[in-house]
């Protein structure tokens, strides 16, 4: 099984390994989207996300981005999906990005609350315009919400970060020698948290934004095209 999710204490800690580059294909989207409603089923205070060892994600599964356009469309759709769901998500989600994180790898952190990297000779970045693929708008749009002014247009350039840039860059917060540790830590922190007061303070921030998503998105992959291949 490629997602697993266990509990400590508080947190809801949720893994995806693939054995490979951790590519989000549609079992990997489904396995994320249904530990997401567990953990909140199971009243988990904070979620802890977690990638694999050197690599967080390598973003949507090539094989389908490449396969056609209506697969691809309905893959970066299902994906748009669980990025919103993160985005909105009631309680505190630490991701801790254990490797390179790639296009919609990216797109994971900038929709968590706090983002830790490994520390590593890892490439971080939305690059899919290096890869010939034009940003869909909901990924504009999340770049637009957690980049500083300074760093978005490197998103619009296709440029990737090592870890230390990526956290001048808003992928992340900052960087760990011992990163599924100290995510881990930050995670128990953040569940003492009253939930209520997160998820009324996270919706007043991002409900609209979501909003504006999700009622755009049909038309957004309407003109979304694949990667050169």
């Amino acid at each position: 099984m490629s997602v697993s999710l266990e509990r400590d204490g508080a947190v809801a800690v949720i893994s995806f390994d693939d054995g490979k580059a951790n590519a989000l294909s549609p079992d990997v989207l489904s396995g994320l989207s249904e530990a997401f409603d567990k953990a909140e089923a199971d009243a988990a205070t904070a979620v802890l996300l977690q990638g694999r060892p050197g690599k967080f994600s390598a973003g949507f599964d090539l094989s389908i981005m490449t396969s056609g356009v209506e697969p691809m469309r309905a893959l970066v759709t299902r994906g748009a999906e669980l990025l919103l769901r993160v985005f909105t998500y009631p309680v505190p989600v630490v991701a801790a990005c254990t490797g390179h994180a790639l296009a919609a790898g990216a797109l994971l952190l900038l929709v968590s609350d706090v983002r830790i990297g490994a520390e590593g000779e890892f490439k971080i970045g939305l690059n899919e315009v290096a890869i010939g693929m034009g940003l869909p708008i909901f990924a504009v749009e999340f770049a637009r919400y957690r980049m500083p002014p300074s760093a978005f247009d490197s998103a619009l350039l296709g440029e990737v970060f090592a870890p230390a840039d990526a956290v001048d860059a808003g992928y992340l917060d900052r960087t760990s020698a011992n990163v599924i540790d100290d995510a881990l830590a930050t995670a128990q922190r953040l569940s003492a948290l009253r939930t209520g007061a997160v998820s009324h303070s996270k919706r007043h921030a991002r409900a609209a934004l979501a909003q504006q998503i999700s009622d755009g998105l049909s038309a957004d992959m309407s003109s979304l095209s694949g990667p050169a291949t």
